[in-house]
C-alpha cells in the first residue's frame, strides 16, 4: 500500500484500460458458448442469444428510468435465460437433482501439508494476485469518487489473503478480485458498502443451498457473454476516460501509456508470447493487468520522478491530490 504514491492518473488510466481490455475476450468466449470443444461453439444460435442479450441490456439502460435502469444488467441476464429456453441452451436438469441443503466438509481432501516449494510458489502467486487487486481497488475507487489511499489499499489486501487463507479449509481456491464487478457498479451506480455486504450474505447462503448455486449456474454462457461486453467494456472506457485527463500532450506520458498498454494485451494477443519462459516466471507473464502495471510504474518513474527533471505537478499527482480530475472522468465513465 505504501507504493500508492506511485499511481499517478497516467499509472491507474492504463491499468484501468488494461483490465478491461483484459476482461473482454473473457466476454467473447462466453457468447461463443460453454466449450471450445462444443459443435454448437460459436453458432449463430450463441452469438445471437449474447446479440439479444445486449440489446435489451442498451434498451432498458436507454428507455428506462430508476430502479429499472439500475438493475438493466440483471434483467438482461433472466430475459435472456428466458429466451434461451426455446433453443436447448437451458438446462434446468441440474437445479431439480441438487439439494436443498448442503455443507461442505472441512479438509475434504486431507490435513495441510507444509512443503517449501509449493510454499514459495503460492507465495508468487499471491504477490501476482495482490497486484491485480491492487489495481482494482484503484480503479473501483475512481468509479465511486473515493480515490483508494494507503489505507484502504492495505485493508482491501488484508481482506483478500484472510479470504485465501480460509478458502482452502473449506475446499475451495485462493480467493482473487473479481475485476468484473468494477464494471457492475459502474454501470448500476449503486456504491454502497452495506449493499455488497448483503451481497456476501447472499453468497454465503447460496453456498450452502447447492440448489440455489444451480439455478445461478443454469444461465447460458452466450447470455452472460452479451452482459459482459456491456460491463467489461464500461472499465476499459474508465481508464480512457482517465487517461484523457492525464497529460497526454506530454511525450513522456504517451510513451508511458504506449509501452504499458503493448506489454499488458501481450498475452492477450499472443497466448504463447513467454511459451519458452520458465514455468515460476510464467505465472506473472501471463497476467496482462499484472505486466502492464508494473511496467507503467516503471516508466513512470523512470521518465517522471528519476533525474530530478521539472515535471508538471500533474504528471506525478497522488492520486488523492488528482481527485476532480479522477472524479470527473469516472463519472462520465459511469452514466448510461
Amino acid at each position: 500500500s505504501k507504493a500508492i504514491r506511485f499511481f499517478p492518473p497516467v499509472v491507474t488510466g492504463t491499468v484501468i484500460t488494461l483490465i478491461g481490455i483484459s476482461l473482454l475476450p473473457v466476454a467473447f468466449g462466453w457468447a461463443q458458448g460453454p466449450s471450445p470443444t462444443a459443435d454448437d461453439f460459436g453458432s449463430a444460435t450463441n452469438l445471437g442469444l449474447a446479440g439479444i442479450t445486449l440489446a435489451i441490456v442498451l434498451f432498458l439502460r436507454r428507455f428506462t428510468r430508476g430502479f429499472v435502469k439500475q438493475i438493466a444488467v440483471l434483467l438482461g441476464l433472466i430475459a435472456g435465460t428466458l429466451v434461451a429456453i426455446p433453443f436447448g441452451v437451458t438446462d434446468f436438469g441440474p437445479v431439480a437433482d441438487a439439494d436443498v441443503v448442503g455443507f461442505p466438509t472441512p479438509f475434504h481432501f486431507g490435513a495441510p501439508q507444509f512443503q517449501i516449494a509449493a510454499i514459495i510458489s503460492m507465495c508468487v502467486v499471491m504477490v501476482v494476485s495482490m497486484t491485480e487487486s491492487t489495481a482494482d481497488m484503484l480503479a473501483l475507487g475512481e468509479i465511486v469518487d473515493r480515490p483508494a489511499d494507503e489505507k484502504t489499499i492495505a485493508a482491501g489486501l488484508r481482506a483478500d489473503t484472510l479470504g485465501s487463507a480460509l478458502s482452502p479449509v473449506f475446499n475451495g481456491f485462493m480467493c482473487s478480485a473479481f475485476a468484473q464487478n468494477i464494471g457492475l457498479v459502474a454501470m448500476t451506480k449503486i456504491r454502497s458498502r452495506y449493499v455488497v455486504a448483503v451481497g456476501g450474505g447472499f453468497l454465503v447462503l447460496m453456498g450452502l443451498c447447492p440448489m440455489a448455486a444451480s439455478l445461478i449456474a443454469v444461465v447460458p454462457r452466450p447470455v452472460l457473454g452479451g452482459a459482459g461486453v456491456v460491463l467489461f467494456g464500461s472499465v476499459a472506457a474508465s481508464g480512457i476516460q482517465t487517461l484523457v485527463r492525464a497529460s497526454l500532450d506530454k511525450d513522456n506520458n504517451v510513451l508511458i501509456v504506449a509501452v504499458s498498454l503493448a506489454v499488458g494485451i501481450i498475452p492477450i494477443a499472443a497466448p504463447e508470447f513467454y511459451h519458452s519462459f520458465p514455468e515460476n516466471a510464467r505465472i506473472i507473464l501471463d497476467s496482462g493487468i499484472s505486466t502492464g502495471c508494473v511496467a507503467a510504474v516503471l516508466l513512470n518513474l523512470v521518465f517522471n520522478h528519476i533525474g530530478g527533471r521539472e515535471r508538471d505537478a500533474e504528471d506525478v499527482t497522488h492520486p488523492m491530490e488528482a481527485g476532480d480530475e479522477i472524479t470527473e472522468a469516472s463519472r462520465a465513465a459511469a452514466m448510461p
